[in-house]
């Protein structure tokens, strides 16, 4: 149980106690005392009032009494302006260090829920690499899916891959004329990257023949449309729906050379799948269903055979469903997978990691789905994230002009490395061992910068700030672990005990008192998370924790202290501060080294 929920309890049972009545949940809140008040949490008497029948000052007095009156564990109470700040006694809080440094795994819950949950995240298309976008995305799924997964709840991850398409065909169409049979082996270069190139090729070689076109007085409007190269590009298409063999044979040839290429970053990132699906298995998955709503009277058709839903009504707009040659959009698509997925799951929740540009999109499925009288349709949610960009401003992959996933995990890995030379961090270390900590270091400081920020806000990525040894960065809360854990390994060569039990006389500053408490908040930390599917909590939490620990490092002597109890309180403490930063790191899908 945390502090908070402790003193909940209490002061419910206080004031049922007086008011003999029950009260309801909302009628007692509770928080942290805010810094410049004494205390550790704070009720606020003013939704008791109408009870009491009494002055806010004389309501809290009341509660304050009656509940030093329940537990020994409160040692004072004071009151501001109807506000009870109450203080909780150093043998709560030993009685808290030593059931945090008892417990195995501490603040994590072990799958309880039959009914899992599926997180769809990346979605990559197999035209181009994996580039900054996509990171924001695959490391929000992910640690999105650790922290669902502890709090108890079965998770499965998933990825649809979008792999047809004119834009796949481009790419194709633009190996097949200027590649002269290049490959992944014959270049040197990963597969993602090598079909990449011929995407930017294609839009170079469009843009150029509408150009020719417009010099010869063509409109632009109708040159885009009939530049030979796009012509192409949509016979191609049109043959690989026919299911040509050739065109599906470059086709399988092509995406398997960007699959490798997309396995590489992906474990170099530490993101896993449990299924990934195709959309060129899937996307027909939705037709029969759009039709039976026709059928229905859910849907309707217009004139050119095209099938729509009007959600005038719902403040929305008509939405197309199926085109009049009766192919299927993006929506269709993701109606049929929602109903695959909870025939095969039974998802309790459906979880869309897609960009913000996505909301209307999935506004429109949720309510699609609760016409076609699906009652699961509350639980699909639409993880909306915003713009990830550089400071030189956005990106455009058409143009060639983004930051691929791989270069950027160089790029931060290299960084890492120079920083740790200038430094002379890991001058005596085995160099096999040196070149793994500057992996977790440059990937810790990528990670922790992005998922340190709100997933609804729009962010720019500075590698230079990310990777910063002081600061809001994760080379400086791992650099925190590495320190305590160097305290700890000295501890055990010189005999010290810790990690048994502690006496509450031991506690010896208000320091300690912060530390405890802090420590004690992860389990509400991670349940808040996962309530709002928002990993910046978990991250700015491990910020904090960090930081306090390092003042508190700063202003106490621990293998010095003299006192054996004191000593062996603050290696205890220092060892569930490790922990708890260890776990905090893990969700965000962050590794931390026990050296730097």
């Amino acid at each position: 149980m945390t502090a908070e929920q402790f003193i909940y309890d209490l002061a419910k049972k206080a004031a049922e106690e007086i008011y003999g009545q029950s009260i309801a949940e909302s009628q007692i809140q509770i928080q942290k005392t805010r810094k410049e008040f004494e205390g550790d949490y704070t009720m606020v008497a003013f939704p008791l009032l109408k009870i009491s029948r009494k002055s806010p000052e004389a309501t809290c007095n009341e509660l304050g009494d009656k509940i030093l009156e329940l537990s020994p564990e409160v040692e004072k109470y004071n009151i501001i302006k109807g506000f009870l700040n109450i203080t909780l006694s150093k043998s709560f809080w030993a009685s808290t260090l030593n059931e945090i440094s008892q417990t195995p795994d501490f603040g994590f819950t072990q799958e309880q829920e039959e009914n899992p949950i599926v997180i769809e995240f990346s979605s990559p298309n197999t035209n181009k690499p994996l580039h900054l976008g996509h990171i924001r995305n695959n490391l929000l799924g992910m640690s999105i899916s650790r922290i669902m997964e502890k709090t108890g709840k079965r998770v499965v991850k998933v990825n649809l891959v979008n792999d047809r398409g004119i834009h796949i065909c481009k790419s194709m169409l633009a190996w097949q004329k200027f590649g002269n049979g290049e490959t992944p082996e014959s270049t040197g270069k990963k597969g993602d990257h090598l079909v990449g190139d011929y995407y930017v090729r294609f839009d170079k070689e469009y843009k150029a023949q509408v150009k020719e076109l417009v010099s010869n007085g063509m409109s632009e409007e109708e040159a885009k449309i009939k530049a030979p190269i796009m012509q192409e590009a949509q016979e191609m298409l049109r043959k690989w729906e026919a299911k040509d063999p050739e065109v599906i044979g470059l086709w399988k040839k092509m995406n398997g050379w960007v699959y490798e290429g997309f396995d590489k970053t992906y474990a170099d990132l530490g993101i896993t799948f449990d299924k990934i699906y195709y959309e060129s298995d899937t996307y027909l998955l939705g037709k029969s269903i759009v039709l039976d709503g026709l059928k229905k009277g859910i849907f309707f058709k217009k004139d050119d055979g095209s099938i729509w839903i009007d959600l005038t009504n719902d403040g929305l707009d008509e939405k197309l469903l199926l085109r009049g040659d009766g192919t299927s959009v993006y929506i269709t698509q993701d109606i049929g997978t929602a109903i695959q997925r909870y025939k095969e799951f039974k998802f309790g929740e459906h979880i869309y990691v897609v960009g913000n540009e996505q909301e209307y999109h999935f506004q429109v499925l949720k309510l699609i789905m609760k016409k076609l009288g699906y009652d699961w349709s509350d639980t699909l949610y639409h993880l909306s994230y915003g713009m990830v960009q550089l400071p030189e401003g956005k990106m455009k992959s058409r143009e060639g002009t983004v930051v691929d996933a791989d270069d950027l995990v160089k790029e931060m890995i290299d960084t890492a490395r120079q920083m740790s030379k200038e430094l002379g961090k890991l001058d005596d270390v085995d160099h096999g061992i040196a070149e793994e900590v500057n992996r977790m270091v440059g990937l810790a400081a990528l990670k922790y910068f992005i998922l340190k920020v709100d997933p609804k806000k729009n962010m720019t990525f500075n590698p230079k700030e990310s990777i910063d040894f002081n600061g809001n960065t994760g080379p400086f809360i791992q650099y925190t672990h590495a320190r305590i854990k160097s305290v700890l390994a000295k501890a055990t060569a010189a005999g010290f005990a810790f990690n048994q039990k502690v006496n509450p006389e031991d506690i010896s500053n208000n320091k300690e008192l912060d530390l405890i408490q802090l420590i004690g908040q992860f389990p509400e930390v991670l349940q808040n998370s996962a309530q709002n599917h928002n990993p910046s909590l978990i991250a700015n939490y491990a910020y904090e924790l960090a930081k306090e620990y390092n003042q508190f490092y700063h202003d106490y002597s621990i293998l010095k202290e003299q006192d054996e109890g004191v000593r062996k309180l603050r290696l205890t403490l220092s060892a569930c501060v490790a922990d708890v930063i260890k776990r905090t790191m893990w969700l965000l899908g962050i590794e931390v080294p026990e050296k730097m």
